[in-house]
């Protein structure tokens, strides 16, 4: 098997082995190039310690040289360059205690965590594949490399990658390899919520974020997301839905494009619902105020598991007002965009249809076309460049200053008054009309 290197890996490569040492891509790359994929990067392993390395290159980092790795800089690029190495006791349940060099490429490729992750290839020894890597990318498996309890002892996350690969790759997780995941799920506890966000987000994002199934029946999600698993055992019984909460969410998230605040958004849209539920007296479900719990809800699982502001905002925003349905008169969505907010626009209109398209037939063709007639009403206000928030009145503060307010309170209270105006009658938005509103009301008080 011939893989084609970049020419910087390959002179990497050629420049190590020249050298007198052994050196190979090695990992994802290898994987993502058997499979037609473009990598994201190249790693490179060598039998050459980190010293020998950093004096074959001008150009390097001590990005890991504890642990054996040396970055090298080559024509502007980045690649790792780690020396074969076998890790000691995993303490941790992230990093081993100690590492020790070797000399043996195999030694070090046992220590990795899956056969697809476990080959290596230079251009003079072709393909080096000791645990059947090639054999589970035809059959599509995510398999350990060794004892899976092993491999997930040493790093709990593991654990969570097997599930985040399974749903990049389109795989499914070996039997031996998926049932250590359930039996050793709890240690996932050890994990920093940094890695394990990083990891959620590469599998939302994915081709497959139904995979989100297997994380909760393998008793991942009650560890660091027992929100889902609520959601999972929460029926829906009326009319408009088919599965229960976790499901239709499981759906929902198939049927919007793979962006990460799109995908939490629809991750998260109905968490609200468990504690929101009540049925009436002939035993049909209702959700009144999930929306606004949901968002609640959402906020404190992305700070726990420490997403960035930015995200929380729009996330929880989008949640907050994604079964919002204003009338379809002009004035009544501008006030909805000004309430929703613009930012949240046209966001809103792809989680309203994911969210319809999860939902049983029931008048679906009907709440679609709603969804358009929204869509074109907004697009239509946006074309007339309408105002929709304080920035594009035609007055400010100086304005009303001049006209005798002073205090912020009450300068404030009219901007806002104007506003109000100017969302029902957008052509009135003029310095002169609005000064004019200003003076008549101070006239009739």
């Amino acid at each position: 098997m011939k893989i084609e290197l970049p020419g910087k890996v390959k002179y990497i490569i050629d420049t190590l082995i020249c050298a007198g040492y052994e050196a190979y891509a090695v990992g994802g790359c290898i994987r993502d190039s058997i499979l037609g994929r473009v990598p994201g990067d190249w790693d490179i392993t060598t039998s050459a310690s980190p010293l020998q390395v950093k004096q074959l290159f001008p150009k390097t980092v001590d990005t890991g040289i504890l642990h054996g790795t040396v970055t090298v800089l080559e024509g502007g690029e980045a690649f790792e360059v780690t020396t074969y190495r076998i890790d000691g006791e995993y303490e941790d349940q992230r990093h081993p205690c100690e590492v020790t060099f070797t000399s043996d490429l195999l030694e070090d490729l046992k220590r990795r965590d899956f056969t697809v992750n476990a080959m290596a290839y230079n251009e003079a020894q072709g393909l080096i594949d000791e645990f059947g890597g090639i054999e589970d990318l035809k059959n599509q498996v995510i398999r350990c490399v060794g004892e899976p309890a092993h491999r997930f002892t040493e790093d709990a996350l593991r654990m969570m990658r097997a599930v985040r690969f399974a749903a990049q790759l389109g795989f499914t997780i070996e039997k031996h390899t998926k049932m250590a995941i359930s039996q050793l799920a709890p240690d996932l506890a050890k994990i920093s919520a940094e890695r394990i966000q990083a990891e959620l987000v590469k599998l939302l994002v994915s081709d497959h974020p139904e995979e989100m199934r297997t994380v909760y029946e393998t008793g991942m999600s009650r560890v660091f997301l027992p929100e889902f698993d609520e959601m999972m055992h929460t029926p829906q019984n009326n009319r408009y839905h088919r599965y229960n909460v976790g499901e239709h969410t499981i759906l929902a998230m198939q049927n919007i494009r793979p962006d990460k605040i799109l995908r939490l958004t629809m991750l998260l849209h109905d968490v609200g619902k468990p504690a929101c539920k009540t049925a009436d007296e002939n035993g049909i479900y209702h959700f009144f105020g999930h929306p606004t719990e949901g968002a609640r809800i959402a906020r404190i699982i992305l700070r726990r598991l420490k997403f960035d502001n930015d995200t929380i905002r729009r996330v929880t925003a989008l949640i907050q007002w994604h079964d919002d349905r204003p009338s379809l008169k002009e004035s009544a969505v501008r006030r909805a965009i000004h309430r929703v907010g613009k930012e949240q626009y046209p966001a809103l209109f792809e989680v309203k249809r994911a969210d319809t398209l999860a939902k049983n037939n029931y008048r679906r063709r009907e709440k679609m076309e709603l969804i358009d007639e929204y869509e074109a009403v907004y697009r239509s206000i946006l074309e007339k460049n309408q105002c929709l928030d304080l920035k594009e009145l035609a007055v400010n503060g100086l304005d009303m200053m001049e006209l005798g307010l002073e205090r912020g309170r009450e300068i404030g209270v009219a901007l806002n008054r104007l506003l109000m105006h100017v969302l029902e009658y957008p052509e009135d938005n003029t310095r002169d009309i609005l000064m004019n509103l200003i003076k008549k009301e101070q006239k009739s008080e």
